[in-house]
């Protein structure tokens, strides 16, 4: 695996909450996408944004909050499953999250998806705040 995918080690996925990074696709747009701990210890990689709206992001830069096992959208209240992306409560039940392929290498873990580039960790600084408040409570 290529050095300039490696996204973080392992040991920086937290356990209940999300690692943020961006990637380019191949035309060079940046997007975000989330690392996921899954409960049988191997990691997920999903887009950051909820199946509601795609304008709203999962992880707003400080991890997304999780309880048990399920990524939860702070502005819906969606749960998605940390290892399928699958939606098993909320606005967009049934609907996946959209998976970015990674591999994990001698205590790294990799972007190996051929649609994406790593660029680096860390939320997109494009000076919009395209995400809403919460009445959510957790």
């Amino acid at each position: 695996m290529a050095a300039t995918q490696r996204i973080t080690t392992l040991e920086d996925v937290p356990a209940e909450s999300t690692f943020l990074f961006r990637v380019a696709d191949e035309l060079g747009d940046q997007q975000e996408a989330i690392l996921v701990a899954t409960e049988d210890g191997d990691v997920a990689c999903w887009l950051n944004y909820c199946q509601h709206f795609t304008h709203i992001k999962l992880d707003k830069g400080d991890g997304a909050p999780m309880r048990d096992g399920e990524v939860i959208c702070a502005n819906h209240g969606a749960y998605f499953e940390a290892g399928s992306g699958e939606c098993t409560f909320g606005p967009c039940e049934g609907a996946y999250l959209s998976a970015l392929e990674v591999t994990v290498s001698d205590g790294s873990v990799y972007l190996t998806d051929d649609e994406y580039e790593f660029v680096g960790p860390g939320p997109i600084d494009d000076g919009d705040d395209l995400t809403s408040t919460s009445n959510v409570e957790f």
